[in-house]
Formats: C-alpha cells, structure tokens, sequence
C-alpha cells in the first residue's frame, strides 16, 4: 500500500481543514487507517483512526474538533479538522494498517504541514 497525504496549508484559528489520504492497492478497504502528528521539538502522536468496519477513535486532545472518514470507492481516507487551534500546528501522517484494526500500523504516508496561526 502506498499512501499520499494532501490538504495541508494555513490557517486561522478557528478554521477548518480537510486531510486527504489517497491509497494504493487493494487491500484499502479491509485496512485501518490512521493520522499521527508530529510538532516541532515533539514526539510523533495519535490523532485518529477508522477500523476497517468503520469504527472510530480519537485522541482526547481532538474529540468534538476532528472527524476521521473513509470511502472505500475512492481508496482514501480524510481527516476533517474543525475549530483549528495554534497547538494543532503540526506535520500530519496518515498510515494503514492491513490487519484492519489499527495495531500496526505498516504503510506511512509522506507528512503535510498544518500551522494554526492564532
């Protein structure tokens, strides 16, 4: 599986941003996908993740803000980011994992920059 992130750029806080995972291959649909981010001077974190059944998770910093989604027909997973904050700056990864659940996760894409200006 091959994984490109999209959708990055700037924006104010309070605005909105939509990610963009598009994947190769065909296992897409019966793996997890899941966005880590990584800030300046920090350690890589969990932001989100969908099972393959769709089933959600979130970290507690983004519950309520970020919407994690999946359509299977277009290989690509998104990552709908709303009420942008400055310490959501980050690089944003998105990653699969074919097992499906979202334990390993084997597949990463290339980083897209998120900053936040306040």
């Amino acid at each position: 599986v091959q994984l490109q992130a999209s959708g990055g750029g700037l924006v104010q806080a309070g605005g909105s941003l939509r990610l963009s995972c598009a994947a190769s291959g065909r296992t897409f649909s019966s793996s997890a996908v899941g966005w880590f981010r990584q800030a300046p001077g920090k350690e890589r974190e969990f932001v989100a993740s969908i099972t393959w059944s769709s089933i959600t998770f979130y970290a507690d910093s983004v519950k309520g803000r970020f919407t994690i989604s999946r359509d299977n027909a277009k290989n690509t997973g998104y990552l709908q980011m709303d009420s942008l904050k400055p310490v959501d700056t980050a690089v944003y990864y998105c990653s699969a994992d074919p097992t499906g659940w979202g334990r390993r996760y084997d597949y990463w894409g290339q980083g897209t920059q998120v900053t936040v200006s306040s």
